[in-house]
């Protein structure tokens, strides 16, 4: 099966003299979860409904597995599920009647609806709720109904427009665990933000637009490597904790490291000089410290110091 792959080709659109989206380029290929960051009306939202034909660029083309979007729609998002924006489900309809409507508009074939209602609904961790009318659910519960409708299709790209904007923290939260779930299931995900810790937490790579045009678009460690200047940060998770005494007379004589402070008994924030080469030396030697690391990624606040320099620039 060949990789999935979202190509944008200096798509453009216009509403008058106002340029919403400015000649973006951006190739997207391999699973992998991809934030798309920027403020709001920065033009991530028109890329998206771009990316699905919803609205018609000025310029430009979209295309997606190698299909254009604007001229062959069908074959082009026949694998992919997108929840753009928040659409609403009728609340007298449990989501195993709304879910089979989606299925039929998706053409699912009839005899595997049943099954793809039921794993979808599984993996938004909805199961229990499948025969419950949705009038009765939290704003977050219904968001992670629309997600299993954007999963009916099976589909190898998924594209989410800010998925967990106006949900309470827990919501939040359970969106968030369920898009890193999806990642493992050898998918495209392009998922737009304005929340950076959400982008650190969940994201491989980030595509930044401010005013419709591309900032940057890299993985994550390059991109804090590249613009966070004088000391970058990353936060590590620990199976178990260390000693603060450890820490100082260990961690913080590793070669590059210029301070490093426990979040709580099992984080840990390592600020550093260096690039990549560094990061990664500062990780091969907490393994011969025979320090038993769980993750290993840049600080969100260094993703917030990048997003702060470059869109400062920008106005």
């Amino acid at each position: 099966m060949t990789n999935p792959s979202i190509d944008i080709v200096n798509l453009t659109k216009t509403y008058g003299s106002f340029t919403a989206v400015a000649n973006l380029n951006i190739k997207i290929e391999g699973p992998k979860c991809v934030g798309f960051l920027g403020p709001n009306g920065a033009g991530k939202t028109t890329t998206l409904k771009m990316l699905t034909d919803l609205i018609k660029p000025s310029s430009g083309q979209a295309l997606i597995n190698g299909e254009n979007v604007h001229t062959n729609k069908r074959a082009a998002l026949a694998s992919v599920g997108t929840l753009i924006e928040t659409p609403e489900i009728y609340p007298s309809l449990t989501p195993r009647e709304a879910l089979m409507m989606v299925a039929e508009m998706r053409g699912v074939p009839r005899a595997e609806r049943k099954k793809r209602i039921e794993d979808a609904v599984a993996d938004v961790r909805m199961s229990e709720w499948l025969d419950k009318r949705v009038g009765k659910f939290s704003k977050g519960m219904k968001q992670r109904i629309c997600i299993a409708a954007a999963l009916i299709s099976d589909p190898t790209i998924l594209l989410l427009d800010e998925p967990t904007t106006g949900l309470d923290p827990r919501g939040m939260s359970e969106v968030r665990d369920i898009v890193k779930s999806l990642k493992k299931r050898n998918r495209l995900i392009f998922m737009s933000s304005h929340i950076l810790s959400e982008v650190a937490d969940v994201c491989d790579e980030v595509a930044m637009i401010d005013h419709g045009k591309l900032l940057v678009y890299d993985t994550l460690p390059n991109v804090t490597a590249r613009f966070s200047g004088d000391g970058n940060v990353i936060e590590v998770g620990l199976l178990n904790s260390i000693a603060p005494a450890f820490i100082t007379s260990n961690v913080s004589k590793i070669a590059g490291v210029l301070a490093a402070d426990p979040i709580d008994d099992r984080n840990l924030r390592i600020k550093y000089a260096g690039g990549l080469e560094v990061q990664a030396n500062i990780l091969s030697e907490l393994v011969k410290q025979n320090v038993r690391v769980l993750s290993y990624r840049p600080a969100s606040s260094a993703l917030e110091d990048v997003y702060l320099n470059l869109i400062k620039e920008t106005l």
